[in-house]
């Protein structure tokens, strides 16, 4: 048998953190994502489910909610992603699957993506390094699909100006974490 050992969308055992002056960037690999899509017809079964799932009410066009242990944040018409700590839920996936039955398509989305978290003053300096979104209007639980060095990301506001998540692929954690170390060196 194989003995396999897991490792961090950069490669290592353990997360990776950077300090540059105030700001933080950590890596996050204790992390589950599923993906879950309304069936049609089913949209208000989801809904209901989901919410009573989450302990929120679902996020719509560019929001995010955190409810108790779960977090969602919305991706297109009738689509979100759920988020929750991979301690507890390695089967997130099938959790929500559960919950929601034939009411949503549900994908475990957990090892396609990773994510970084920014934190400190000054991160909005390097989100606009970064990419294009309108940070003044990018509140606490917004949430947008961006482009960062041609890669598409997802960027979560977890507090305005003070905590961001950048998920983006997996495959390209690497381009990923240099674009944003980069752009935090670059700011003054």
């Amino acid at each position: 048998m194989h003995d396999l050992i897991a490792i961090t969308p950069l490669g290592s055992d353990v997360a990776r953190q950077d300090r540059v002056g105030a700001l933080t960037l950590t890596e996050v690999p204790d992390w589950a994502l599923a993906s879950v899509a309304a069936r049609p017809g089913q949209e208000d079964a989801c809904h209901a489910a989901l919410t009573a799932f989450l302990g929120a009410t679902l996020p719509g066009p560019g929001h995010a909610v955190a409810g108790g242990a779960f977090g969602a944040f919305w991706t297109g018409p009738e689509q979100w992603m759920i988020e929750a700590s991979y301690t507890g839920h390695q089967d997130l996936a099938g959790e929500v699957k559960a919950v929601v039955g034939k009411n949503a398509s549900v994908t475990d989305q957990g090892d396609g993506w990773c994510r970084f978290d920014l934190v400190g003053e000054g991160l909005n300096a390097v989100l606009e390094r970064l990419c294009n979104l309108d940070l003044s209007r990018m509140g606490s639980g917004s949430a947008s699909r961006t482009a960062i060095e041609h890669m598409g990301c997802f960027v979560v506001f977890r507090s305005a100006g003070a905590s961001v998540s950048v998920i983006g692929g997996r495959s390209a954690a690497g381009s990923l974490h240099h674009a944003i170390l980069t752009a935090m060196r670059a700011v003054p």
